[in-house]
């Protein structure tokens, strides 16, 4: 019985050392195939925008909003009819141009009477290209923004930025005008 009892034993060890030794080999990872880029990423990737280049200050009229009707009105009503206007961008672009300086101009002169209102300037896409390089187009536009305001003589602290990229379209169309219309720094006031 004692001899069986080993027989069995080194059977069974037998058996479990070779079915570990049969076990299934790790497949390695097959590599997928990428789907093809498009048209837009096939593209260098654009210039980094040149800094603003100071400009002789044009006297510029700000609709005017009396100091006890901004105190009375909610953020969500000054934003709906927000004295910040959008500023827009050529395709696959994030440099201001002559008439984004015009409108940051304009912004500039309201932050400046209201020392106290905040802005987030976020930057928007149009729905070509891929999510992640819209998303670094989109901040480098948002910045460009900013840095014009700054070098208007805004305070960096009173205004963020972030990034949308494609993500929340201002017009769901898909035709130039719509896509156009997505290219934009847009401003929305978060204290006052």
């Amino acid at each position: 019985m004692r001899r069986d009892s080993r027989a069995l034993v080194v059977m069974v060890l037998l058996l479990t050392m070779g079915g570990a030794a049969c076990g299934s080999k790790a497949k390695p990872p097959v590599a997928r195939p990428q789907p093809p880029a498009s048209v837009a990423d096939n593209s260098p990737p654009p210039k980094p925008p040149a800094p603003p280049q100071p400009i002789a200050e044009q006297p510029i009229s700000v609709p005017p909003i009396p100091a006890d009707e901004l105190s009375g009105r909610s953020i969500d009503d000054l934003n709906r009819d927000s004295p910040l206007k959008p500023m827009f961008f050529a395709l696959d672009s994030a440099e201001v141009s002559g008439e984004g300086q015009q409108i940051l101009q304009a912004n500039a002169a309201v932050l400046r009477k209201y020392p106290n209102m905040q802005v987030t300037i976020e930057g928007h896409c149009d729905e070509r290209g891929t999510a992640e390089y819209n998303l670094a187009l989109g901040e480098r536009r948002a910045v460009a923004a900013r840095n014009y305001l700054v070098s208007l003589g805004i305070a960096a602290d009173r205004v963020k930025t972030v990034s949308y990229g494609k993500e929340f379209p201002f017009d769901a169309g898909h035709d130039d005008a719509a896509w156009a219309n997505n290219r934009r720094a847009h401003f929305v006031i978060t204290a006052k």
